[in-house]
C-alpha cells in the first residue's frame, strides 16, 4: 500500500519542465522501449501494490498524469486543482492522459478536459470521475488513512490479482502510451508551440506566482501574446 502526497504548499506535483536544453529535458527510453516518464507511470499503474494519490494543491500536466496512474485519487475540496494544460501551450500531452481519462470520465468529458486546458477544482473533478472523491481538507488525512488501512488489512495476493484484472480492461497498452510521448516532443518543436511557451515563460510559467496559481485562466491569453 503506497500513499503519495506533497509537502509543498499549493502543489501536489507540477507540470513537466521542457525549458531545459533538449539533451537534459527529453526523457531517454528504458530497455523496454518506453520513455522514462512513461516507465515511471507504468510501474505505478501496473505494480504489485495499491497506490493512492492524496491531492492537495495543483496537479497539472505531468502531475495530473502521475495522479491518473495511481489506483485511486482523493482530493482536498478546498485546495486541489487538476488539469491537462498542454493544449494551451500548443502541445500534445505526452504521459497518455488521452488514454487514461476516457475510461474514468467518458469520452466527452475527457475531450473537454484535454481540449480546454481548464483548471478543475475537486468538486467538479469528482463529478467528472477525474478523482474518486473530494473530501473536506480537514478530514482528508484521516479519510485516506482509513481507506489505506482497510485495504492494507486484506490479503496482498488477492489485492494484486484484483488490480491486475481491472488493469487488463482499463489501462492503455504500452505502445499507445509511447505514441503520446513521441507526439509531445514533435509538438514541442513546432514554431507555434515555441512561441506560446516563450509567452508563457514571460508571464511566469515555471516560477512561483499568479500564472502558475491560475494557469487555466491565463492560457487563452497566450494567443494574443504570440500575435503581438
Amino acid at each position: 500500500m503506497v500513499v503519495f502526497e506533497s509537502a509543498v504548499p499549493d502543489f501536489f506535483l507540477a507540470h513537466y519542465d521542457i525549458g531545459a536544453p533538449p539533451s537534459r529535458s527529453a526523457p531517454p527510453s528504458r530497455p523496454a522501449g518506453m520513455p522514462s516518464w512513461l516507465d515511471v507511470l507504468a510501474r505505478i499503474a501496473n505494480g504489485p501494490f495499491v497506490s493512492i494519490a492524496k491531492i492537495r494543491g495543483r496537479a497539472r500536466g505531468a502531475g495530473s498524469e502521475f495522479a491518473l496512474a495511481c489506483d485511486m485519487r482523493f482530493a482536498s475540496r478546498e485546495h486541489a486543482v487538476l488539469s491537462q494544460p498542454e493544449i494551451g501551450l500548443g502541445l500534445v500531452a505526452g504521459g497518455a492522459p488521452t488514454h487514461y481519462l476516457p475510461f474514468l470520465t467518458g469520452r466527452g468529458r475527457a475531450l473537454e478536459i484535454m481540449l480546454t486546458g481548464q483548471d478543475y477544482d475537486a468538486d467538479l473533478a469528482e463529478r467528472y470521475g477525474y478523482v474518486n472523491r473530494a473530501v473536506p481538507d480537514a478530514g482528508l488525512d484521516g479519510f485516506v488513512a482509513d481507506i489505506a488501512g482497510r485495504i492494507a488489512s486484506f490479503d496482498k495476493a488477492a489485492l494484486v490479482e484484483v488490480k491486475n484484472f481491472v488493469g487488463e480492461v482499463s489501462l492503455p497498452a504500452h505502445d499507445l502510451q509511447t505514441a503520446t510521448s513521441r507526439a509531445f516532443w514533435v509538438s514541442a518543436a513546432r514554431p507555434a508551440s515555441r512561441q506560446r511557451l516563450t509567452a508563457a515563460r514571460e508571464q511566469g510559467l515555471g516560477r512561483p506566482g499568479d500564472f502558475e496559481m491560475r494557469m487555466g485562466q491565463h492560457l487563452p491569453g497566450l494567443d494574443q501574446a504570440t500575435d503581438s
